[in-house]
């Protein structure tokens, strides 16, 4: 019954620290769009923008 319990404990800890993509893409799209704002929203930066928001999500 304890090593259930247990089992179940790192299940919910693992769950926590899991990023689901809709979470990943949302908060790359708002590291890009300050990104795209700081530069007065240039057009023709926008992959560039979201690339490098991305590299950085990921560090």
């Amino acid at each position: 019954m304890a090593k259930k319990a247990k089992e179940e404990v790192a299940n919910t800890e693992e769950n926590r620290s899991t990023i689901y993509l809709p979470d990943r893409n949302a908060k790359i799209a708002e590291r890009a769009y300050y990104k795209a704002e700081g530069r007065g929203f240039t057009p023709g930066y926008e992959l560039e923008d979201w690339l490098e928001a991305e590299q950085e999500f990921l560090l």
